[in-house]
């Protein structure tokens, strides 16, 4: 990922047309927000990320595969560390270590965290600016690498050195915990855009190379006056499967690595957020999976 404000945090893409219409020029209104008056981490929390969800599925997930609650966590790539927030916001019992190499991005998040937690809830989060294939923590119950971060390993030896670090840094009965992306529009060159409260995310799938399975996207960010913020998050990565990435995590050694697929609402045919273990996914046009090693 390259960027010069951001960590190696992705969004989470939908399927969709591609719509480039540009919004329309207009006088400012109260409420509206601009180009200049917009922080691009308050924009990337309020449009991609989604913290409560996220720590759902964690409970989710060790309720049926273990049937006990998970305790700690280690968020790779974490950015502004908003999930180890509101992990340790879950159950007074919770911890949370939050790990990027983007220095400014874990500055911003600290700068905020005590105006979202209290100081006990603090004390239970720990920030660090380390590379995640190297990182030397106490053995956490669960690590995750959401938002397609892990997808800057874009070769084969560099994933599985990075999945037998996971290995290693998760208690005997530990789980890894990351998402990924697919369906025929991933390998489209196309906009997205989605209308927000008082902003436009627009996710550019700016090139693809089916031969190297590399791909350049780009996050912008509109506003209803005009004005704009181009390429505030960039990713240079590959576009793994799900079946490169559960053979990585075995040869790695995870003794178990499942699916959980997302329903479908029968009224809208589009996903409705209820997740579950799944051996047959289906050959839609964007879908959004996670993948879950056990040790």
């Amino acid at each position: 990922m390259t960027s010069a404000t951001s960590s190696a945090v992705a969004p989470k893409p939908s399927a969709g047309k591609s719509r480039t219409t540009k919004p329309k020029s207009s006088k400012k209104k109260k409420g509206w927000r601009t180009a200049a008056d917009s922080d691009i981490h308050e924009l990337y929390e309020l449009s991609v990320q989604e913290p409560e969800a996220e720590c759902d599925l964690i409970d989710q997930v060790w309720k049926e595969q273990h049937n006990r609650k998970c305790k700690s966590i280690r968020e790779d790539f974490c950015g502004t560390a908003a999930v180890c927030m509101e992990w340790v916001k879950r159950r007074k019992t919770n911890t949370a270590i939050g790990v990027d190499l983007h220095q400014p991005v874990l500055d911003w998040g600290a700068k905020r965290m005590p105006f979202r937690l209290n100081k006990d809830q603090m004390s239970r989060v720990t920030l660090l600016t380390e590379d995640v294939r190297t990182v030397q923590t106490e053995r956490v119950d669960s690590v995750l690498a959401m938002n397609f971060s892990y997808s800057i390993f874009d070769t084969r030896p560099d994933m599985l050195r990075y999945f037998k670090h996971v290995y290693e840094g998760v208690v005997d009965d530990g789980m890894f915990l990351l998402d990924v992306y697919g369906g025929s529009d991933s390998y489209l060159e196309m906009e997205e855009e989605r209308d927000l409260d008082g902003f436009t995310y627009v996710w550019d799938q700016h090139h693809y190379n089916p031969i190297t399975g590399r791909a350049v996207n780009h996050i912008h960010f509109r506003f209803p006056d005009g004005t704009k913020i181009k390429k505030a998050f960039t990713y240079e990565w590959r576009l793994w499967t799900i079946p490169e990435l559960r053979e990585l995590l075995t040869e790695a050694g995870f003794k178990k690595v499942v699916v959980y697929w997302e329903g479908t609402d029968e009224e809208t045919e589009e996903g409705n957020g209820e997740w579950s273990v799944s051996e047959a996914g289906e050959a839609c046009p964007g879908w959004i999976a996670y993948v879950v090693a056990i040790k």
